[in-house]
């Protein structure tokens, strides 16, 4: 660390949206352009879908060996969504606090909440909105992941979790055709949370080194 460095503990990003809101979407875009970020990479009892990699984009892990994981509180947070079971490992995501790096993790309003119990100091909260429902539903029918019986079950769902968004730090409107809007929104949002004075744990002893002419 420089002299002109000051200490500063982790933020944990969480974004939480209506599937097929954006917030996966954002979230790979922000990773993409910050060397600081990680994704945090939950476990999950759900198969994979096509594509998705084993440690890359979830644990895939049994039911016993997830109701083991809560049993140890080995979760920061978990839920259960559309009969299968997510949560985000604890060990992981505070070593990255504690080095000062930044987590960024992509989960429900469920999670959200619990996260607020275990790690608010650390926690960003960003609620992403779709511009309408029309849209939402062109972009679950679009993205070709589930059923039209599944996709029918998270639009009814979705005026649920929509109604949790005063519960988050920042709200941010994905319009549509719009996503690089939407990114730069959200990396405004982390830009000014890194240099909250509460979360630079060195800017004490960096002033009364400047004080004392260091």
């Amino acid at each position: 660390m420089s002299g002109t460095e000051i200490e500063r503990r982790g933020i944990l990003l969480v974004l939480s949206s209506p599937s097929g809101a954006g917030k996966t979407t954002i979230t790979r875009e922000l990773v993409a352009r910050d060397d600081n970020l990680r994704i945090s990479v939950s476990v999950t009892t759900r198969l994979p879908r096509a594509g998705e990699v084993d440690g890359q984009h979830y644990h895939f892990i049994s039911r016993e060996r997830f109701e083991e994981m809560v049993a140890k509180g080995e979760l920061l947070e978990h839920a259960i969504v559309f009969g299968n079971c997510y949560g985000t490992p604890r060990a992981p995501v505070e070593a990255a606090l504690n080095a000062g790096r930044d987590i960024i993790s992509d989960i429900d309003w469920q999670g959200t909440q619990q996260l607020k119990a275990s790690v608010r100091g650390d926690l960003v909260s960003v609620f992403i909105l779709p511009p309408s429902l029309a849209a939402l539903e062109e972009r679950l029918r679009a993205r070709a992941q589930d059923s039209a019986e599944v996709v029918c079950a998270r639009m009814a769902k979705s005026t649920d979790e929509m109604s949790h968004w005063p519960e988050y730090d920042y709200v941010v409107v994905n319009q549509k055709n719009d996503l690089e809007a939407s990114v730069q929104r959200v990396q405004a949002i982390l830009a000014a949370e890194r240099v909250k004075r509460d979360r630079q744990i060195g800017l004490a002893d960096f002033v009364n080194r400047l004080r004392s002419g260091g």
